[in-house]
């Protein structure tokens, strides 16, 4: 077997952990998710491989490595895919060790292997990452046993649209290269699912419906890659009344030299639940009078994921400790959770339009009823009175309270041991006219100076050119401002004054965000600064977006393209990247004197050989 290291580490040697054992029938589900759909899905596909008798591992993309897939006989890869077509976070390292052209093309020749990419069609690259994953596999020897599945969000199902044909397809093709075991049946598909955890009563008093208490185990304090923050500010930066609540917030953290970042890099924060929310869904569930019961939770299915941070036996939780910190029960709910309530509702009724949504022809109807309305899990379970669900089970019902990512607003260097955050706190209503809420934007709208919380810095996506002498060109609508606003300062820290700025927003007085400090820079010759407002035009104008300075000003970005310019992107992934990439191609084509296809190759080079960098979001 051919042998390939990374440079950055010692050989490679199977982990006890991550190993399969000898002559057992397993398996290895791995996931690189952004905002945990992925790792859903490889939970789906373990529970239905475990209908054949296999043994499933299920772990992050991050926790292997190419070395590691040399010990690997069967890999399922379940990809999300970002909305610029790039890989998750979590599959960035594995994948730069892929790509190392010294590589021979049958390293993974023992290897065999299935994908399956969650997407958007709505989007320019559709399950891109999934897609260049199992190339490069091939590439490299590895033998696809079936057909790629591709899961799209704009599907009416969602990605079960996808998902469930695939996995029919999956498990009958497992089934032909490894027959069932002698004795071994199928376990039917009507099945309840083993609960993944036990949940025991732990030998200590009781303090019974008291919202609060017991006092939450904030196991993010025993993680070192988080760090103790205090808030030292927290600032609405667009007009009071305006339709849209943005925030200016400022973090200091607890230690000197406790923080390291880079432009482009994330903050990762944790929500905590409201009291009053945990106590109202606690008793709609009738866990009321247990909810602050210590209890001990022990892993039971290993083939199924948990939350992070999760406190496992001997450590003692309580139910309204889990909802407040691990639990997202406002969560709009996916399709297998309705399957759930199927197994554990006794209303004859429930039955009936349970089974009705989960069929083929109830597709719509449970559509129209969940996701279009945008329901949560919490307003369901008032409708579905009759459900019990055994509290072993809460972490199959119910999905897990995800931390979010937040693009940091500011240079480490020009701002040691602080981070500050662009946030648009979210606010809508939904076509039920019901008022919503962002899980994470509300619990940061109510911070206060001198409140402490824990934050993760996590590697982001953009890299500055080597030389602060080379040109860029940033594009920052919104709150796409963020990064660009942390890379602004990181080169006018370094003594760069080759920077350009395209902001777009809707009006000058209401949401120009940090427009005193644009200007700040433009006095001091550090900037050029180019702003949209799409909404100050007069009646009848035409509006004015961020692509449209970029044609107005396309002989100057030309030259500056011609210079060497590097060009950043950041904000809503839909429309507008695909907008100032093709405003860029024609800069290109009219300045530059390319034909149109030739133009577009241009700016596709670009980003190919990283001149051109995104970092973009749903």
């Amino acid at each position: 077997m051919t042998t390939v290291t990374d440079p950055a580490s010692p050989s490679p040697s199977p982990s006890p952990s991550s190993t399969p054992e000898p002559n057992k029938r397993s398996l290895l589900i791995l996931f690189a998710t952004e905002t945990g759909n992925a790792q859903n899905v490889a939970d789906q596909i373990a529970r239905q491989c475990r209908r054949i008798a296999f043994e499933c591992r299920v772990l992050s993309i991050d926790e292997f490595s190419a070395p590691d897939l040399l010990f690997e006989p069967l890999v399922i890869f379940v990809i999300a895919t970002t909305g610029s077509g790039t890989e998750p976070r979590s599959m960035s390292s594995i994948w730069a060790q892929l790509l190392r052209s010294d590589l021979p093309p049958d390293l993974f020749e023992d290897l065999s292997f299935a994908v399956f990419g969650l997407g958007d069609t709505a989007y320019e690259k559709f399950c891109w990452a999934a897609k260049k994953l199992a190339r490069r596999l091939g590439s490299l020897g590895a033998r696809e046993i079936c057909e790629r599945g591709e899961g799209d969000d704009q599907h009416q199902l969602g990605l079960d649209g996808a998902l469930q044909p695939w996995t029919e397809t999956l498990i009958a093709t497992l089934l032909t290269l490894h027959p069932l075991p002698p004795g071994a049946e199928i376990i039917p598909k009507n099945s309840i699912p083993p609960a993944r955890v036990a949940i025991d009563d732990a030998p200590e008093k009781t303090t019974k419906n008291v919202i609060g208490a017991p006092k939450p185990v904030d196991l993010l304090q025993t993680d070192r890659t988080f760090h103790t923050a205090i808030v030292r500010e927290n600032t609405r930066i667009t007009a009071e009344g305006w339709y849209q609540d943005v925030r200016h917030l400022e973090f200091e953290f607890e230690r000197q030299d406790d923080i390291r970042y880079d432009p482009g890099d994330v903050a990762l924060i944790h929500p905590i639940a409201p009291p009053a929310e945990i106590q109202d869904f606690l008793e709609l569930m009738y866990w009321d009078d247990i909810a602050d019961t210590p209890i001990t939770i022990t892993r039971a299915m290993k083939d199924q994921s948990l939350p992070d941070h999760l406190p496992l036996h001997p450590q003692r939780t309580t139910l309204r400790t889990l909802l407040a910190r691990q639990i997202d029960f406002r969560a709009v709910p996916r399709r297998v959770f309705f399957r759930y309530l199927r197994y554990f509702t006794s209303d004859d009724r429930e039955v009936e339009t349970l089974d009705d949504w989960l069929s083929p022809a109830g597709a719509d109807d449970l559509y129209e009823y969940c996701h279009r309305p945008r329901r949560t899990i919490h307003e369901v379970m008032t409708e579905f009175r009759h459900v019990r669900i055994p509290r072993e089970y809460i972490f199959d019902v119910l999905p897990p309270l995800r931390p979010r990512q937040f693009s940091i607003a500011s240079s480490n260097k020009a701002h040691p041991n602080k981070i500050q955050l662009c946030v648009a706190i979210v606010k809508y209503r939904t076509k039920l006219k019901v008022p919503r809420q962002g899980v994470c934007t509300s619990y940061l709208a109510e911070l206060q100076p001198g409140d402490q919380l824990r934050i993760a810095i996590q590697k982001g996506l953009l890299t500055l050119p080597p030389s602060p002498a080379t040109p860029v060109i940033c594009i920052g609508p919104g709150t796409g401002i963020a990064p660009m606003r942390a890379l602004i300062q990181e080169r006018i820290h370094h003594g760069s004054a080759s920077n350009t700025l395209y902001f777009g927003c809707r009006s000058a007085a209401k949401d120009e965000h940090y427009a005193t400090d644009w200007a700040g820079f433009v006095a001091r010759q550090q900037l050029v600064y180019r702003v949209a407002h799409s909404r100050d035009g007069k009646e009848g104008e035409a509006r004015v977006y961020v692509q449209d300075r970029i044609k107005e000003d396309a002989p100057g970005l030309w030259r500056l393209l011609e210079e060497g310019a590097w060009v950043f992107i950041s904000g809503s992934s839909n429309k507008m990247p695909a907008a100032v990439k093709a405003a860029l191609a024609d800069a290109v084509e009219e300045e530059g004197g390319y034909e149109r296809e030739a133009a577009v190759r241009y700016v596709d080079e670009m980003v190919r050989h990283g001149r051109l960098l995104e970092e973009c979001w749903s």
